[in-house]
């Protein structure tokens, strides 16, 4: 089991910036690719960025590709999704995942764990 807690969401004003954070505890985190996930109300949940286990891989969604970025840290056991230049159409919660292996990492439904989600919004 891994258990993955978000944190770093809140309001900010078109144009600001975020940092979003998920700490993982369990097995090895290492033993991970992590994925941000974003579901903004009436709408699927839709991919946002992820990293591989080693943090050499990453993958952005084209909407969010040049403004956000995924990075990790396996000695705090946590991944980072900073955000800069945000939209109001990035108003969504955000979720952390994790599954063991870097197939289909933008397919949600292959992840193994995920988090319980961190409100961002974004002001126009």
């Amino acid at each position: 089991q891994v258990q993955l807690v978000e944190s770093g969401g809140g309001l900010v004003q078109a144009g600001g910036s975020l940092r979003l954070s998920c700490a993982a505890a369990g097995r090895t985190f290492s033993s991970y690719s992590m994925a941000w996930f974003r579901q903004a109300p009436g709408k699927d949940r839709e991919f946002v960025s992820a990293i591989s286990r080693s943090g050499s891989n990453t993958w952005y969604a084209d909407s969010v590709r040049g403004r956000f970025t995924i990075s990790r840290d396996n000695a705090k056991n946590t991944v980072y999704l900073q955000m800069n230049s945000l939209k109001p159409d990035d108003t969504a919660v955000y979720y952390c995942a994790a599954k063991p292996n870097w197939d289909l990492v933008a397919d949600d439904e292959t992840y193994d764990y995920w988090g319980q989600g961190t409100q961002v919004t974004v002001s126009s």
